[in-house]
């Protein structure tokens, strides 16, 4: 994908030490501490829009919110609004109205999602967000960035997850930086997602990163990655 058509996108995950982002059960992201659910928050004031997976926000509860005080007047001290624009991407379409993020006051909400929506989905979300569907049995990924980029002026753009929007990010050469959280645990399980989720099959082609910074604290390992481009 050309890099002008769509914003730069980051990438931000927690993993265990065998590379686990979650357990089998697909349960909450929970498990690193204080000091990186802060750099979460560091980090998503990066952007001009949070991207996140229908699972991710069902599974964490998400409000998708940047509620420190000094982040959000940082942001708006460089010109931008206090909070980035919140993106759902869902092919299904099978959302909550009475989740968390639709109830949060905050940024502009945006589904992006295929005709496989229910009709009463559509109508319960329709005054909460702005809903763009797709006439396709899956996202098209590439065109949810490209309108991203054209329609809402998104340069930068966060992605917090979750594994199969991760996978389908760098399956298009669309991921730029990826910051990752390493915790002291290990959960072990054949069925518990790694970056990249549960899918058998390796990527088309390997993407290379090269590492920008490393740093520890208290037993968790902070890692910036940048993609490489050949």
């Amino acid at each position: 994908m050309n890099r002008r058509d769509r914003p730069r996108v980051i990438a931000n995950f927690a993993m265990t030490a065998d590379g686990k982002v979650s357990t089998r059960a697909h349960t909450p992201a929970a498990f690193t501490s204080p000091r990186d659910k802060r750099r979460l928050l560091e980090i998503r004031a990066l952007g001009d829009a949070i991207l996140v997976g229908r699972n991710t926000v069902a599974t964490d509860t998400m409000s998708m919110r940047i509620r420190d005080r000094a982040l959000r007047a940082s942001r708006r001290a460089k010109g931008l609004p206090a909070e980035p624009l919140r993106v759902i991407v869902s092919a299904r379409g099978n959302l909550d109205p009475a989740w968390k993020v639709f109830r949060s006051p905050g940024a502009r909400r945006i589904v992006f999602s295929t005709r496989q929506m229910p009709g009463a989905t559509r109508r319960a979300i329709l005054p909460l967000c702005e809903l763009h569907l797709f006439d396709a049995a899956s996202l098209p990924i590439a065109e949810v960035l490209s309108i991203l980029r054209r329609d809402h002026d998104v340069r930068t753009l966060v992605c917090e997850g979750g594994p199969t929007l991760f996978r389908s990010l760098v399956e298009i050469g669309a991921l730029d930086t990826l910051h990752l959280t390493v915790a002291p645990l290990i959960f072990g399980g054949r069925d518990a997602p790694t970056l990249t989720g549960t899918h058998p099959d390796f990527l088309a082609s390997i993407r290379h990163f090269r590492l920008e910074s490393l740093r520890t604290h208290g037993g968790e390992c902070y890692l910036r990655y940048r993609a490489i481009r050949q």
